[in-house]
């Protein structure tokens, strides 16, 4: 009884060490705070995602913000609307007419200062929002115009100028499968990248990560891979400062564009290369025929992409096992089944 007794403890205790290394390994991004159940909208309501709050709150930190209630609208509130061109807009209560535009701009300037020196690795907006849509927000010539223009919300804006290298997305175009799978890609690598810049810095340390992302750069852009090649190449010529900063813009850019089965498939079969000669024809007949119905959309990405790591590792290639484009996001979250 005292064995099944200790057994069960430390089963228990094993499962909250799992618990508490997990939690200690999320990656914190920001998030519209109706996104994650709370009550700040203009009617009191929420706008809770599933996928934010059910999936990704597994491997993401969150750090909410919802402008309008932090501003002193309150909730519930009258609606607000963008007014005036794409560049200068003001934002202004739809029936009193009250003007928050000045509030909101020494509200931004603060939260997003703040909001920079947090470490955030991402952001999720909620979309066609007047303060935190990444893009579709309706913004009128003038008030009680019919002229409309559309573009980013005001708080979105600013925070997408102020720094543009993190990722965003808002939560709509998270339920396309290509789109989710950019956005998440490009966190994992934010974060990645932040912890090259902040530890020790130095030319191997950087060549160690650009060797690592090199399939993964090339499957987004290849204009990109070979600027970048080059800056490396380079590198010891250059201010660190200055390395840094070019090697970040290029990093993030370069991932902003999306994989495509083309690009895909380009990569994968310069992978084949590595070990071509190493396995059985029936085995390199059987990868290629699997890479090929995946570039006619008859499979997703996961099954060549698995069949290759599988060799990969029974080979022990160690060029390749160091690839981040083998496996650039957890598992679990199947992304690569939808794409």
């Amino acid at each position: 009884m005292l064995v099944l007794e200790l057994f069960t403890l430390l089963n228990h205790l094993i499962k909250l060490r799992e618990k508490l290394n997990l939690m200690e390994d999320k990656i914190k991004i920001g998030v519209s705070s109706c996104l994650l159940g709370e009550e700040v909208r203009w009617n009191g309501g929420h706008k809770k995602d599933r996928y934010v709050q059910g999936v990704l709150d597994n491997y993401f930190d969150y750090v909410p913000t919802c402008p309008e209630v932090d501003v002193g609208m309150g909730t519930p509130r009258e609606t607000v609307a963008l007014y005036g061109v794409l560049e200068e807009h003001k934002m202004i209560s739809k029936k009193s007419q009250t003007d928050w535009t000045e509030k909101m701009n020494t509200y931004m300037k603060g939260r997003i200062s703040t909001l920079g020196g947090n470490d955030l690795c991402g952001y999720i907006f909620k979309s066609k929002s007047p303060s935190c849509g990444i893009g579709r927000v309706p913004i009128y010539s003038k008030f009680g115009s019919n002229k409309v223009r559309h573009g980013p919300g005001m708080f979105a804006s600013a925070f997408m100028k102020t720094l543009p290298l993190i990722p965003v997305e808002d939560e709509g175009r998270l339920h396309d499968p290509v789109i989710r799978e950019n956005f998440i890609v490009r966190v994992f690598c934010f974060n990645r990248l932040q912890t090259l810049l902040k530890e020790r810095f130095t030319m191997g340390a950087l060549v160690s990560f650009h060797t690592k992302h090199k399939f993964l750069i090339l499957s987004h852009s290849k204009k990109q891979y070979d600027a970048m090649g080059k800056l490396v190449a380079t590198g010891k010529s250059l201010n660190r400062d200055e390395l840094k900063s070019r090697y970040s813009s290029l990093f993030m850019e370069a991932l902003a564009y999306k994989s495509t089965q083309k690009k895909n498939t380009d990569v994968l079969l310069h992978m084949i290369g590595f070990f071509k000669k190493i396995i059985s024809r029936g085995e390199k007949k059987d990868i290629l025929k699997t890479i090929q119905d995946y570039r006619k959309g008859l499979l997703p990405l996961v099954v060549p992409v698995t069949l290759i790591y599988h060799q990969v590792k029974k080979h022990n290639i160690e060029y390749l096992l160091d690839q981040v484009y083998l496996n650039p996001h957890p598992k679990e979250l199947m992304l690569r089944n939808h794409v």
